[in-house]
């Protein structure tokens, strides 16, 4: 084998303290492959040695927690002895690289992560970042991005039923696509990754190993530079017709009591699940790299372990059912071999040909990973805003933001995705949060991924403190109960203090709307080292802690939507208006200034008008519902309309100017409501302590704003217009790469 020279050693991202420590824990110098282990497994992507002190303060425990963070994805309990099964992950590097994969191999893992633990996915979301519109690059990612997530998602049978778009020069030189699945299972059949039973067989099924995707996990874990194209070998490539073979044919073996644990193959491939599979069962490992399914001709232990070939699983079976678990592979067309068995070793050790070609203790790969308590330094308080631009024609205004990037229309898109197959989708794109029926009952999942980008670098604290209570407040507006998020936290380099201290900020800020919310989190991600020196590309992304979260709704016929319903209805603001332009789409896309603090976020009066909302839905008095968010009032005010084609009046300003209809307060919610049942809604929200008042009422065709200097009006078919346009336009002639 090689020598293992310095350079070899930063080749593998070991910084030289790190090899050090490879050295202490082998008691000698490893070869290539002990080398490509530990450094995948050191990785910042698998062992989160730079977020990890800091993620241990999150709430991660409830009532209705029944496995938190540290397996495949989180489980809640859903009642009736079912379980949800979700979480969200990155796949940011190889969709800037190679979309159309980047993306599709993306949805393919997180699908297995959820699979893996024994549940049928039922739903698909995504969260995803993009840069300037202009840019030349963005059209061609955009495209990719989106066609890959379709395109894997509608093949293998799971609907894509919601998510979000942000543009930013920050995402430039580096994208952000994250994807996030959600399933259902049975509380007495959730399988776990832990492996047991020395001399227990272990098996490796699916498709066969190739060179695709070798060093993904390192690549995940660097940024990028002029020869990003360069890194193309490293992003995988996805099957999905395989995906759904390998979801049935798992699903048939689970049924049965052949499974002792179940992990998929993804970041570093054979290397993280045969690791992570070990070191949680406190056991060792042997495997022969002999019998390991390889699609090339050629192929060394080194390439094999690192390899993120997609569509595989490593499986530790009860003794004497390999013939079984055999055959239901061989039926679904797939690849079965045993590999391996467990060992009482506390070591991996591989062999090839005959001879021993790696042999590690087990705790420095995994728990004794390196940790680091890197040095950071607070986000600076933003200046107050000052000189307030006037609001002369907020109709116009509101037209104007309507086609902005941001808020415009994302039909484009999730017209590309099967939004139906399952035929259990209630809510599509479009609302608050989209709802799935659980089938064969009354129940239904609401589901919703949030984050302000431009808040959390303003004000990393009260960004994460609004990236939580916004997906607590889009399940609320359908009528759900939250009970509890995943994340995917994406952040440019760890090792500028500035960067670990956006990291912080927002950690701190998500634990404490958590735990004010009762809504802890159950799964999430790491995604770090975002950040472009490439030719055009722009530094450090934004801070971007992308939330995930489910509700549960007792009656999902119950659910509530944004569209107005009819005219004459009353539309009533809950909460209390602030007023606060800080951060604002308005402020930016009318006056080009991206300046003051965030709105604030108090978490005691969003839950109590959070709690007022679902109460009032659940017992019928709302006939539409819709949170306050980007844009501010008179944007969801517009989304509303547009929803129904009902226009809609607004008499009576909650805020005292009209710039501050588009003041992006939190906590906030429009409803509308029959006339005859006002009185009684405004005396409910009285003694919930929730402010409530009235607005305006719905009209036919137009919105207006009444205000004291006069009138000002905008037609919903120029909004539509206005809406609609963006993507189609930003779009034209652009193909699949």
């Amino acid at each position: 084998m090689a020598e293992i020279t310095p350079e070899i050693v930063a080749q593998h991202g070991l910084s030289a303290e790190e090899y050090d420590r490879v050295l202490h824990a082998l008691g000698r110098e490893p070869n290539l492959v002990e080398l490509g282990i530990f450094s995948v497994m050191w990785s910042e992507h698998c062992s989160y040695k730079s977020s990890r002190l800091h993620l241990k303060k999150l709430p991660t425990t409830g009532p209705q927690v029944i496995c938190g963070p540290g397996e495949n994805a989180g489980v809640i309990d859903i009642g009736d002895g079912q379980a949800a099964i979700f979480k969200m992950e990155s796949h940011n590097h190889p969709s800037y690289i190679e979309p159309y994969q980047g993306a599709a191999t993306g949805v393919g893992g997180i699908l297995r992560d959820v699979f893996t633990m024994g549940a049928r996915p039922v739903a698909n979301m995504n969260a995803l970042r993009f840069g300037r519109p202009e840019h030349p690059k963005m059209r061609h990612l955009i495209s990719g991005v989106v066609h890959g997530i379709g395109g894997y998602g509608n093949c293998v049978g799971v609907p894509t039923v919601g998510g979000e778009v942000n543009f930013h020069p920050a995402y430039d030189g580096n994208i952000l696509v994250n994807a996030m699945t959600v399933g259902i299972a049975d509380q007495d059949k959730i399988f776990y990754s832990a492996a047991s039973g020395i001399g227990n067989p272990i098996v490796y099924v699916g498709s066969k190993t190739g060179r695709d995707g070798i060093h993904g996990a390192t690549m995940a874990s660097a940024d990028f530079d002029e020869k990003s194209d360069e890194k193309r070998p490293t992003v995988q490539v996805g099957d999905p017709f395989t995906e759904k073979l390998l979801i049935e044919a798992c699903l048939e073996l689970m049924a049965s009591d052949a499974i002792v644990a179940i992990q998929d193959m993804g970041a570093a491939g054979l290397t993280s699940s045969s690791v992570e599979m070990a070191s949680k069962g406190g056991v060792g490992i042997e495997l022969n790299m002999n019998a390991v399914p390889q699609r090339e001709e050629g192929m060394t232990p080194y390439e094999m372990m690192l390899s993120e070939s997609q569509e595989r699983m490593l499986m530790v079976l009860k003794p004497g059912r390999e013939d079984f678990a055999e055959a239901i592979f061989r039926k679904w067309e797939l690849d079965f071999a045993v590999i391996g068995h467990v060992t009482d070793t506390g070591r991996m050790v591989l062999t090839f040909d005959g001879e021993t070609v790696c042999d590690i203790p087990l705790g420095p790969l995994a728990d004794e990973a390196p940790l680091y308590d890197r040095p950071h330094v607070p986000t600076p308080a933003p200046k107050a805003l000052v000189d307030v631009p006037e609001c002369v024609d907020p109709a116009a205004d509101l037209l104007t933001l309507m086609g902005s990037p941001d808020i415009a229309s994302r039909r484009w898109i999730w017209e590309q995705y099967d939004t139906q197959v399952g035929a259990d989708t209630v809510q599509r794109p479009g609302g608050d949060a989209a709802v799935v029926r659980v089938h064969g009952t009354d129940k239904g999942l609401a589901i919703t991924t949030d984050c302000t980008p431009r808040y959390c670098y303003a004000d990393p604290v009260e960004g994460g403190k609004q990236a939580v209570a916004e997906t607590w407040r889009n399940l609320t507006a359908v009528g759900a109960q939250p009970l509890a998020i995943t994340n995917c936290l994406n952040f440019a380099n760890p090792q500028r203090p500035e960067i670990m201290g956006q990291i912080v900020g927002c950690l701190e800020g998500m634990s404490e709307a958590c735990r004010a919310l009762d809504y802890p989190i159950v799964s999430g991600n790491v995604s770090l080292y975002n950040e472009s020196k490439a030719t055009g590309g722009g530094s450090a992304i934004l801070p971007t802690p992308a939330i995930g979260g489910v509700g549960l709704l007792a009656d999902w016929s119950k659910s509530a939507t944004i569209a107005f319903k009819q005219t004459g209805d009353v539309l009533v603001l809950i909460g209390t208006p602030r007023g606060q332009l800080g951060q604002s789409l308005w402020l930016r896309e009318l006056h080009g200034r991206e300046e003051g603090p965030p709105p604030r976020v108090d978490l005691a009066a969003e839950r109590a008008a959070g709690d007022f909302v679902r109460a009032q839905i659940t017992k019928g008095a709302i006939t539409a519902c819709h949170d306050v968010s980007d844009g501010g009032i008179a944007v969801a005010v517009a989304e509303m309309a547009l929803a129904g084609n009902i226009g809609a009046l607004i008499s009576h300003l909650p805020v005292g100017n009209p710039a501050e209809l588009f003041a992006e307060d939190q906590g906030l919610y429009l409803a509308t409501i029959d006339d005859a049942q006002l009185l009684d809604f405004l005396g409910a929200g009285d003694a919930a302590g929730v402010k409530v008042e009235r607005i305006g009422r719905t009209i036919a065709n137009r919105v207006i704003f009444e205000l004291a200097r006069g009138d000002h009006c905008v037609s919903i078919a120029d909004l539509r217009s206005a809406h609609e346009g963006f993507f189609p336009q930003l779009m034209a002639g652009e193909v699949e790469a």
